[in-house]
C-alpha cells in the first residue's frame, strides 16, 4: 500500500489547530450523503490515528498536530492508489480550508 503524506502549514498554534480538526471531524459525521463509514479516530496527545471506510475500502492513518503544521499520513489501498494525485489534492485543500478559516466570533 503506498501512503499518501502532506503537511499543512497554519499560524493557529496546536491547540486550535487540534480543536478544528476535531471540530470540523464532528460536522463530517453528521453530514447527509458523505461516505465515511465507520470513521473511528483515537487521539494521543497531538496525533490522531484513524480508520475508515469509503468506496468499499478501509483506510487507516494518522495526523499529528504541531505549532505551526498538520501532519497528514494515509495508507491508500491498491485501487484508490490509483487516485493518488486528486485525492491528496482533496484532503490538502479540506485542511487548509479548516486551518485558514477566521476565528470563531466569541462576542455572539
Amino acid at each position: 500500500m503506498p501512503n499518501l503524506t502532506a503537511s499543512i502549514p497554519h499560524q493557529l498554534g496546536r491547540v486550535e489547530a487540534k480543536r478544528r480538526i476535531q471540530d470540523q471531524i464532528g460536522i463530517l459525521r453528521n453530514q447527509p450523503g458523505i461516505s465515511l463509514g465507520n470513521l473511528k479516530e483515537v487521539w494521543t496527545d497531538n496525533r490522531m490515528d484513524f480508520t475508515v471506510h469509503t468506496a468499499g475500502q478501509e483506510l487507516s492513518g494518522f495526523v499529528t498536530v504541531d505549532d505551526h503544521n498538520v501532519h497528514f499520513n494515509l495508507a491508500l489501498p491498491w485501487l484508490l492508489s490509483l487516485l493518488a494525485g486528486p485525492i491528496q489534492s482533496k484532503i490538502e485543500g479540506d485542511f487548509r480550508r479548516v486551518l485558514s478559516a477566521p476565528p470563531r466570533n466569541s462576542s455572539k
